[in-house]
């Protein structure tokens, strides 16, 4: 038996009026999700539980199996682990954006979380001078994908609170700075980078291209290196993880999984999504678990994109949901989790902690389920809500009974 998580981030919403009162969800054309609805076990699953963030690290450990009341400690440690760091007890964390703020009657605004989504290439530049010029015992700074990046303290403080960048998009930043012991120390070093980000060749050369610069740094989601035990030990499976996000391939490290690099997988709306299915039906023939996860209607939902949202829940559906429903054959028996892992409404540019619709399908047997098709008011209609972190339980539920 294999098991499959296809997770299409954020890509559960809030019905939206400029599309009649209906959600991206029910407008996308989803032929697969809707089949599977209908022949599989729909509900919805409370992936944040309450008193947490609706972030992506506390949703997908969920849809991972791990109750994060148990073993969140942050988001920036799980991200450290897909970078290979192995952080020692008293090292604190940070996800580290590349941002561009916007300087409007005085104030700074939160203009672009993502600095225009930078390319790799000319971030890993900028990361490189802040390394050079103001890392060394204390700090130190690590070159991600795009715009995310990971910033090390020594010997750091934890105690203090953040505002996630993508949350005040197009926001004053006023009231959103570090708050908490050792803040003053961040907000400093925050503006040394702004001078160094500043006259960057990098930047200038983006301004001379009228794309936005990178022009400052903002740190969030810090935490302590986790503990949490592996698929092996917790369920003697092997496994994969196929996705471009530092965070999730750092999820997938610390649960002992393999990481798969799949080409073209860029973690945006451009990114190579019959591929991640593609790599994930030939990785089942040496595995018996394999997590894919699509980062980009979740983008889409963060820069309020609705007709980009939609199409990027279509190609979930036709490139990644139907390419593993056609290769079941060449898979043999399975069991199938769909989900998102938090929704990202496309009015709201941010997460929310309302729980998602998910798809539970068992190749071996059709079940009426009920649902018409696959949709947050299908599945509240014919399903029932379950806690998020169960989701890997029921997936795997006929382990138990064999």
């Amino acid at each position: 038996m294999k098991y499959i998580i296809l997770l299409g981030d954020g890509m559960s919403d809030e019905p939206v009026a400029e599309i009649g009162g209906k959600t991206p969800l029910e407008i996308a054309k989803t032929p697969y999700m809707d089949q599977l609805s209908q022949i599989g076990k729909i509900g919805l699953a409370a992936t944040v539980p309450e008193g947490y963030p609706p972030g992506s690290d506390v949703a997908n450990l969920s849809v991972f199996g791990y109750d994060p009341t148990e073993c969140y400690s942050g988001r920036s440690p799980l991200e450290a682990a897909s970078m290979g760091l192995d952080l020692d007890p008293q090292d604190v964390a940070f996800r580290l954006n590349l941002v561009w703020l916007e300087a409007h009657y005085g104030k700074l605004y939160m203009g672009d979380f993502s600095a225009g989504h930078i390319s790799t290439e000319e971030a890993k530049q900028l990361i490189d001078t802040l390394q050079k010029e103001l890392g060394g015992d204390e700090f130190n700074f690590y070159p991600g994908v795009s715009y995310r990046h990971l910033m090390v303290w020594k010997n750091g403080k934890d105690q203090l609170t953040f505002t996630p960048p993508h949350d005040i998009s197009t926001y004053s930043i006023e009231g959103h700075l570090p708050q908490g012991e050792g803040a003053d120390i961040l907000q400093d070093l925050t503006n040394s980078a702004q001078m160094l980000l500043h006259s960057h060749p990098v930047n200038t050369q983006r301004v001379a291209e009228q794309k936005l610069p990178a022009n400052s740094i903002w740190l969030w989601g810090h935490g302590r290196k986790p503990v949490m035990e592996t698929y092996q030990q917790r369920y003697c499976l092997t496994g994969a993880v196929i996705s471009a996000v530092d965070l999730i391939r750092g999820i997938g490290v610390n649960a002992g999984l393999n990481i798969i690099e799949v080409p073209g997988a860029t973690g945006y709306l451009d990114t190579n999504y019959r591929g991640k299915a593609e790599y994930a039906v030939n990785a089942l023939k040496d595995v018996d678990f394999v997590y894919v996860h699509v980062e980009a209607p979740d983008e889409a939902g963060h820069g309020g994109l609705l007709k980009e949202k939609i199409e990027a829940i279509e190609n979930f559906d036709r490139d990644v949901v139907g390419t593993i429903f056609e290769n079941i054959a060449e898979i043999g028996d399975c069991r199938i989790l769909i989900t998102p892992d938090h929704p990202t409404p496309v009015e709201k540019r941010t997460h929310t902690s309302d729980p998602v619709p998910y798809i539970l399908y068992d190749s071996r047997q059709a079940v009426d389920s009920q649902a018409t098709a696959y949709s947050e008011a299908e599945a509240q209609r014919c399903g029932e809500i379950v806690p998020g972190y169960q989701l890997l339980s029921m997936l795997l539920d006929d382990r138990d009974k064999n």
